[in-house]
């Protein structure tokens, strides 16, 4: 075997006539202990925790400081096990739960991307040229803060939405309730919605044709936004032109 070490977790093997196997073997028990249902600490925490507990897990981000962070790349994992920090490289098609923000990442070979950002598509129909229909949600969970805040999320461009869920993920602080629609039009798709924990709806409207590019737009009402994370979803429709000849 010339490889010393797994294809995809980096795992090492053990050598032929190898002492002390014991070592390699809890290495790698070690290694899968971190990867095997992936959670992670954050990703936002750049310095370096001083009292970590044994199995943290951090996604590093851009300018960490610290003895073993400060010269490791942005998006790297970084593993503590038995008092000694490792740093792990991710590989495409990982996951990774977000502890501190109830976020589920995915990695595309080079970032780690919201899974909520990711369209959800379902194709209702092709034709024999390929053109097609397409059922779609798209998704964001927004941190809310001050007036008003607009998804990076947008509707796209030639779909036509059916309606806008949301959900209150985290308490809103700041407003006694808000609104959910798109610029001009701040309660299209609901108002006076709830800022508990767990509030949701459903804003259902005949539908409509988009032409450009539009974000959702979370209103506050009754005073501005101090807190607080409202996951949106926009339930569309998508249409695909023939195949290129």
């Amino acid at each position: 075997m010339s490889n010393t070490t797994t294809p995809r977790l980096s795992l090492p093997f053990l050598a032929a006539g190898q002492a002390q196997k014991h070592i390699t073997v809890n290495e790698a028990l070690g290694r899968l202990d971190g990867l095997v249902q992936l959670a992670v600490q954050s990703r936002t925490v750049a310095a370096q925790p001083a009292s970590p507990a044994d199995g943290a897990m951090h996604i590093l981000p851009t300018g960490a400081t610290g003895a073993a962070w400060f010269d490791k790349a942005a998006g790297l994992l970084a593993h503590y096990v038995d008092g000694v920090w490792a740093a792990l490289t991710p590989r495409a098609g990982w996951l990774a739960w977000i502890i501190d923000e109830g976020l589920a990442l995915i990695h595309d070979g080079e970032n780690w991307t919201p899974l909520s950002s990711t369209f959800k598509a379902l194709t209702a129909a092709r034709s024999p040229f390929f053109a097609a229909t397409r059922f779609e949600i798209l998704e964001q969970e927004v941190t809310l803060s001050g007036a008003s805040v607009a998804t990076t999320v947008m509707i796209p461009a030639r779909a036509i939405v059916l309606g806008v869920s949301t959900r209150t993920s985290a308490a809103i602080t700041g407003a006694t309730s808000y609104s959910c629609g798109v610029a001009g039009e701040a309660g299209k798709f609901g108002a006076a919605l709830g800022v508990a924990k767990n509030a949701s709806n459903v804003g259902v409207i005949g539908p409509t044709a988009y032409y450009a590019d539009t974000p959702v737009v979370i209103t506050a009402a009754g005073g501005a936004f101090t807190g607080g994370k409202v996951r949106v979803s926009i339930h569309a429709m998508r249409f695909d032109p023939p195949a290129a000849v």
